[in-house]
């Protein structure tokens, strides 16, 4: 994709990454792909607002040489300090040498740590504005959105707010930047909800804290990291990350997501009646497999909805290892509040409760109920089991 102009003066020079497997070297986007983008101010002076990751050096440098000579850039403003947001920062700096790195207090010490960089860096304070000419940006002490150092940055006169991680969302660009020439906008807030749980969740009090200091800024277009760019509705992507970081500490969608593990199939058909019965109440449901799901698609069901069905056999006396590995995430990303009810099969001995409950506790999930069946289960236990499903489902119904 070439340089595209979102105002005058103000270029979109991101690049598209299809080629990484393991975003953060965790979660998987071999299929959705991301972007990193990138923006540059062609001004009296000349600024990039954010960078790129390494892998994309050429390409990114490519996309500055359309507008301007690299050589010829001014300032480098630094959003975040995350090597997808800085990879090609080295190699900046010996093109265009006389670039002044901005950026946090915070920054300028990671700077060093990441890069070793120490000269011709310049802390920008909360509030700070930086006249480029015709243009002038504004910086935002916005911490722990979602590492300590991380700020976003305001063009004034064309009222767009380069926003870093906030905001953004999986999914490489396909061929449309804007989401009002986007043809598949649903796609795109999946992958935002995907994110934002992924990346961000853990730190939705900053988040909510980030949106309240800049809820009097006039912003018109929305910028991020990653993904869409918002000019059309920015509220939209807004509310959106809004609702998702109070889903953190307050009422979360009426559904349940079914998560389930079998070794020999016996748990995966008490699953299939646990499913009838709650579907029978009518409640929202996703399921999931935890032996074969990456968690990185389980983890935005579980944000958003009230409750959790966990189906899963007793292994060696502890819980089936796929599913502990997906709760134990879970928890690591502040999963809180939820209702849980449990069941599955054992063989000669339980366990599988036990350390249910012992992973969950830390996370405030209230165990409501529990159906466990030795081997394969009778006629008369996947009865009781579409009944235990249905019980729970009225439970979660009734809460919203």
């Amino acid at each position: 994709m070439p340089a595209v102009e979102i105002k005058p003066d103000v270029y979109w020079i991101g690049v598209n990454d299809r080629t990484t497997d393991l975003f953060e070297g965790l979660w998987p986007i071999t299929e959705e792909g991301v972007s990193y983008n990138a923006y540059l101010i062609n001004d009296e002076k000349k600024a990039i607002v954010d960078l790129s990751k390494a892998l994309k050096t050429d390409e990114f440098f490519d996309r500055i040489a359309e507008i301007v000579a690299v050589s010829e850039i001014d300032y480098v403003v630094i959003n975040h300090m995350e090597p997808d947001h800085t990879g090609v920062l080295r190699t900046l700096r010996k093109i265009a040498p006389g670039a002044t790195i901005l950026g946090s207090a915070k920054t300028k010490k990671m700077l060093e740590s990441f890069y070793g960089i120490t000269e011709k860096v310049r802390v920008v304070e909360d509030g700070e504005a930086l006249s480029l000419g015709r243009r002038t940006l504004q910086f935002f002490s916005t911490p722990f959105v979602h590492w300590p150092e991380t700020m976003m940055t305001f063009e004034t006169s064309h009222r767009i707010l380069f926003s870093c991680d906030a905001f953004g969302s999986y999914g490489a660009l396909r061929g449309a930047i804007f989401d009002d020439e986007c043809k598949d906008l649903g796609f795109y807030q999946k992958e935002a909800l995907r994110y934002y749980v992924n990346i961000v969740a853990k730190f939705s009090k900053p988040v909510l804290k980030a949106i309240g200091k800049l809820a009097d800024v006039p912003v018109e277009i929305i910028a991020p990291s990653h993904g869409l760019i918002w000019r059309k509705n920015p509220r939209l992507i807004v509310d959106l990350y809004k609702k998702w970081a109070e889903y953190a500490s307050g009422e979360t969608e009426a559904g349940i997501t079914l998560i389930y593990g079998s070794m020999y199939g016996n748990t995966e058909t008490m699953m299939n009646a646990v499913a009838q019965g709650i579907s029978r109440v009518g409640v929202p449901l996703e399921i999931f497999d935890a032996a074969r799901t990456h968690v990185s698609y389980i983890l935005p069901s579980l944000w958003t909805k009230a409750g959790v069905m966990v189906g899963a056999p007793t292994y060696e006396g502890t819980l089936f290892p796929p599913m502990a590995q997906v709760l134990e995430m879970a928890t690591l990303k502040r999963v809180l509040n939820k209702k849980v009810a449990m069941f599955g099969s054992y063989g000669w001995s339980g366990g599988a409760l036990k350390h249910l409950k012992k992973i969950i506790e830390p996370v405030r999930w209230e165990m409501v109920d529990s159906l466990e069946f030795v081997g394969k289960p009778t006629d008369e236990d996947l009865k009781k089991g579409e009944e235990f499903g249905a019980s729970f489902a009225e439970i979660i119904k009734a809460q919203g």
